[in-house]
């Protein structure tokens, strides 16, 4: 992935910070690296933690939601009382995210979370570990293209839901391998009825990964995957229409854009109303 230098300025005490890229669409992640001193970046009112790196400096990830509003904003870095030690201007833009109808079963609009299920991926959503074990560039976790893009504004059956697809979805057979996009800690390995067949990875720093609708699993909660690594199958478990692989990203708690870590092609058939959850 690249990621383009926003700013590099010196100040008084010798000290560089940068963030990247200097423009980002509504649901991509800007990198930012500082001085020791820095410990945390501000944007609007998030609030994200910088890690301590082998050199001396800092790093981390901010994360633009998909309704961050755009035009120009603040990044500041503060120190571990809480004072600015720098800030400069990131520019937001529209990530123009189209409109995606999705056909549902009457059958299938009447499933309810199991127990514990959606506290469960609330809870490794929201994970920030301190240890890194991911890095780039990120691997596929099934080859092939895009038959569902992220970001898109969900209707079921004609009717608006109000909520927006926070991963992307690939086409695959069902027994297809899938496999960790990055190095990590299997945090949850379970069969729910809303995800279905749900695997998801705590990447440390701040980034999370989710698979759903697996037809079965190859790893155990609690084990440590590899890049590449078998975790589990393709299948139509779940709330889903068909088998097919539905995977996200989250940074610091929130949903970003995978195209932005990964190469990842749209099907040739694709149309922008018509796809799968």
């Amino acid at each position: 992935m690249r990621w383009v230098l926003l700013l590099a300025a010196s100040c008084a005490w010798g000290q560089t910070f940068e963030a990247a890229p200097a423009t980002v669409r509504q649901g991509e992640t800007i990198r930012l690296r500082a001085a020791a001193a820095a410990v945390e970046a501000r944007m609007g009112g998030r609030v994200v933690p910088l890690f301590a790196q082998a050199d001396g400096s800092r790093a981390g990830l901010m994360p633009v939601p998909v309704d961050h509003a755009p035009g120009q904003h603040s990044i500041e870095f503060l120190d571990a009382s809480g004072g600015v030690l720098h800030s400069a201007a990131a520019t937001v833009r529209d990530g123009r995210f189209a409109t995606q109808n999705i056909v549902i079963a009457p059958s299938k609009t009447q499933v309810k979370p199991s127990p514990g299920e959606m506290e469960a991926v609330a809870a490794l959503r929201a994970t920030v570990s301190p240890v890194r074990h991911w890095e780039e560039p990120f691997a596929l976790p099934v080859p092939g293209c895009m038959n569902s893009p992220f970001g898109v504004q969900r209707l079921h059956n004609g009717k608006p839901t109000g909520n927006y697809h926070r991963g992307v979805d690939q086409r695959g057979p069902k027994g297809r391998a899938i496999r960790a996009v990055a190095a990590g800690e299997v945090k949850i390995a379970r069969m729910f009825n809303i995800h279905g067949g749900t695997v998801g990875i705590d990447h440390g720093q701040g980034v999370t990964s989710f698979y759903l609708h697996m037809s079965r699993f190859a790893v155990k909660e609690g084990a440590m995957v590899k890049k590449g690594e078998v975790i589990g199958y393709v299948g139509a478990t779940g709330f889903a229409t068909g088998p097919h692989l539905h995977w996200g990203l989250y940074v610091n708690g929130v949903p970003v854009q995978p195209r932005q870590w990964v190469k990842l092609a749209p099907c040739a058939a694709v149309k922008k109303k018509a796809g799968k959850r």
